[in-house]
């Protein structure tokens, strides 16, 4: 499976911030671009879905917290404004913030949005919920991407969000 390199360099100017786990957050943005395509039907990502991508977990990284979807949206505001791609601003924040929506969305920028929230649930459902892709194509993204210990990282960020804060184990799912 190719790279996605805007995202790759994006990644990387964060490698200290993601430390020993910048293997695991890289393939999994990597994977959930890949099912993006395959779920668009072969539609490459827009750059603003690939800067989305690049930041959608971020802020669990730069900000230290579970509660990560306005850190995110910011750190890649912050990317765009720098960039001169403040233009994207409103489908980036949609992209991050939606993206661990329970149910369909449906508002403005509806079709990336939601193509990029099932990709991301199709990788964190480790391939259990795939809407429609086949086993075989999740399968095939899997062995090119390995999860280098990224389910096992949330399942301890999980863990530790729990800790802190009993009520609001989960606070980045929005119904």
């Amino acid at each position: 499976m190719a790279p996605f390199p805007l995202v790759d360099d994006i990644l990387a100017s964060w490698s200290a911030h993601l430390g020993a786990d910048h293997a695991a957050y890289r393939n999994h943005v990597q994977r959930g671009l890949h099912y993006y395509v395959a779920l668009t039907d072969g539609a490459m990502p827009s750059t603003a879905v690939l800067v989305a991508a690049a930041f959608h977990d971020l802020g669990i990284w730069a900000n230290d917290t579970f509660d990560y979807l306005a850190p995110s949206i910011a750190l890649a505001r912050a990317y765009l404004d720098a960039h001169g791609l403040l233009a994207l601003e409103a489908e980036v924040a949609l992209l991050i913030g939606e993206h661990h929506k329970v149910s369909r969305y449906a508002g403005p920028f509806a079709a990336s949005v939601e193509a990029l929230r099932r990709a991301d649930l199709v990788d964190l459902s480790l391939g259990t919920i795939r809407f429609g892709l086949s086993r075989a194509q999740v399968r095939a993204i899997r062995a090119s991407l390995p999860n280098a210990g990224f389910h096992r990282r949330l399942a301890a960020l999980t863990l530790r969000q729990l800790r802190r804060s009993p009520l609001r184990p989960l606070p980045m799912f929005r119904w």
